[in-house]
């Protein structure tokens, strides 16, 4: 192709882009999952049925995740970033 991006760069950067979604949102999207898998244990167990129960565990340990995940979250958008400016930038 005459300056544009192939096929095969392409692919690589929407694989790299769903990848990025992945280390972006797996760590907090599992913590919730975990949560609510207890708080719903819970609330089988004791046979409280308060649907707002849920919220406040999942909020605290997201936030708790999310702030642990900071750096690593930083670190894959600078380098999906750097690659974005390669290919934009050329050979």
């Amino acid at each position: 192709m005459n300056g544009g991006l192939e096929a095969a760069d392409m692919l690589q950067l929407a694989r790299s882009a769903l990848v990025l979604m992945l280390v972006i949102a797996g760590p907090m999207l599992v913590a919730s999952l975990v949560i609510g898998v207890v708080i719903g244990l819970i609330q089988a167990l004791t046979q409280i049925q308060e649907m707002t129960l849920t919220f406040v565990p999942k909020l605290i340990g997201i936030g708790l995740v999310m702030l642990l995940c900071l750096p690593m979250i930083g670190e894959a958008l600078s380098h999906f970033m750097a690659q974005m400016s390669a290919h934009i930038i050329g050979p």
